[in-house]
């Protein structure tokens, strides 16, 4: 099954690629890899949560948002890929969670973003991660997600 029909059969349509915040692309290629910038949890324009997770984010909202910043980053990456099925494989995710002073469920946050590669992209979305613990994101976003994917 390729991931455009993971992708229909989930009920999930790719957003379009979020406008850059700062001066910077959403994606770029670099040899047979595409690199995104991070990717924050844009749902139709607006935030899915802002502040901190642990505090006024509770962890099941951080890994929802995770989950919608990794789709953008999809999004991201297919666009310049030529297209969802174009992507190959995940190779890395790294996943920024503003996280609250004595907040450590940043793993179990990232696992939206994770999870969700799965299913799109089935054995070719294991991955390497990693899951930091950030003092603030930008527009205080409560996580960022980046790829790297092979196209």
């Amino acid at each position: 099954m390729t991931a455009s029909q993971r992708l229909a059969e989930l009920g999930i349509e790719l957003p379009p690629v979020a406008a850059p915040v700062a001066a910077y692309v959403p994606a770029t290629r670099v040899g047979d890899q595409i690199w995104t910038s991070g990717q924050l949890p844009f749902a139709d324009g607006v935030l899915t949560a802002t502040g901190k997770v642990g505090d006024a984010v509770a962890q099941d909202l951080g890994t929802e948002a995770a989950r919608v910043a990794a789709l953008n980053a999809v999004a991201a990456a297919a666009a310049v890929a030529g297209g969802v099925d174009r992507i190959r494989r995940v190779v890395k995710v790294v996943v920024f969670v503003a996280s609250a002073p004595g907040f450590t469920g940043q793993p179990a946050v990232a696992n939206g973003a994770s999870l969700l590669l799965g299913e799109i992209f089935g054995e070719q979305g294991t991955h390497v991660r990693s899951a930091v613990g950030v003092a603030v994101l930008p527009l205080d976003a409560p996580v960022e997600v980046e790829l790297i994917v092979e196209a």
